[in-house]
């Protein structure tokens, strides 16, 4: 995530929700940051991490973790949801055209990308289904995003589970 996009998630957070505001506890101790609370989420729900395992580093416990993970993802649907966690409008659809149009690439909304990730922890009895003859299970993910890196279509799944194909029908029934 570059760095002014982050600030700014923080500053709004800090601003508009309570939980994210710096308090005193009863010892006239100050709290955690916003920062502090926002990147916690942040390295959990990117990485996958324990909530644990955040303490090394910010100085805050499992239970403490699940709070700001909790009330980051509210608050991220409450104040950014109506802007970005929404279907493609004809206008948005129509800008992204003319758009790629002009970087010379008529008819096209965004790019497509596709990776295989290994999953360190998948079932002994799912294994074979997720390994596809590489060793190690991997899963899919899939998805479509605009230049604005807007995610416009995404998927999870199996490898050989023809996703590529499922992708390019989405985009072709959006637009």
């Amino acid at each position: 995530m570059n760095k002014s996009l982050f600030v700014r998630i923080v500053d709004r957070l800090s601003n508009e929700v309570q939980f994210f505001r710096k308090k005193q506890d009863v010892t006239e101790r100050l709290g955690l940051s916003a920062l502090q609370k926002c990147t916690t989420a942040i390295c959990v729900l990117a990485y996958g991490s324990a909530l644990d395992a955040v303490d090394e580093y910010l100085w805050l416990g499992a239970t403490t973790a699940r709070l700001c993970v909790e009330n980051f993802v509210e608050a991220i649907i409450n104040l950014f949801g109506d802007e970005y966690l929404r279907r493609p409008t004809p206008a948005d659809l129509q800008r992204l055209l003319h758009i790629r149009k002009l970087r010379g690439f008529p008819g096209m909304i965004g790019s497509i990308d596709c990776m295989h990730w290994e999953w360190k922890n998948c079932l002994t009895a799912w294994k074979g289904q997720y390994s596809r003859g590489l060793g190690k299970p991997t899963i899919v993910l899939e998805a479509v995003a605009s230049y604005d890196l807007w995610i416009w279509h995404e998927f999870f799944g199996p490898p050989g589970t023809l996703n590529d194909i499922s992708g390019l029908a989405h985009l072709f029934l959006m637009t």
